[in-house]
């Protein structure tokens, strides 16, 4: 790896709980096929998913979907095409809830299926913190990986932007 500085990212932990290959793919800048079909189509959605929403909130090295101030503050959400990995999308959401804790920003968080019509509230408590710690440990250590974790054939590779990296 070179000198640049290592992050972890709320899409980096989103990858971790589908495929360690994909995380350190991701987090050495190789990027996936952007002509993929299911790449199109998420960005779809996200894009033209709750229009009346801001869109995009930057902050540390993570970039969260949408946002709205509601009365009981800061909401932040994370719109995802189905909620097949939905213990991906929530803990990718809880890390960003992280980012903004560390900031001394207090916020809520909303994962979002909006072809499922479904919205689901997601907490920072105790136990995610804790899980969180221990998860973004184990990214940085994949990433110092001189070369990626062997590719393990699972469901996600069918429909993945790096299949043909990885299995060709």
């Amino acid at each position: 790896m070179d000198n640049r500085e290592i992050n972890v990212s709320g899409t980096l932990v989103w990858y971790y709980y589908i495929c360690p290959r994909e995380v350190w793919l991701i987090g050495h800048q190789i990027n996936p096929d952007e002509d993929d079909a299911n790449v199109s189509l998420g960005r779809f959605i996200q894009d033209y998913s709750y229009p009346r929403e801001r869109k995009e909130l930057l902050v540390g090295h993570s970039k969260m979907d949408v946002f709205r101030v509601s009365e009981e503050g800061l909401v932040v959400g994370e719109v995802k095409k189905s909620s097949k990995y939905r213990n991906s999308a929530r803990m990718q959401l809880a890390f960003y809830l992280s980012e903004l804790k560390q900031r001394g920003i207090r916020a809520m968080g909303e994962l979002r299926f909006p072809r499922e019509k479904r919205k689901e509230e997601v907490v920072l408590d105790e136990q995610t913190e804790r899980e969180l710690d221990r998860v973004c440990r184990e990214i940085l250590r994949i990433l110092y990986l001189p070369r990626p974790p062997e590719p393990k054939k699972i469901n996600f590779c069918r429909k993945c932007a790096y299949a043909e990296f990885c299995w060709s």
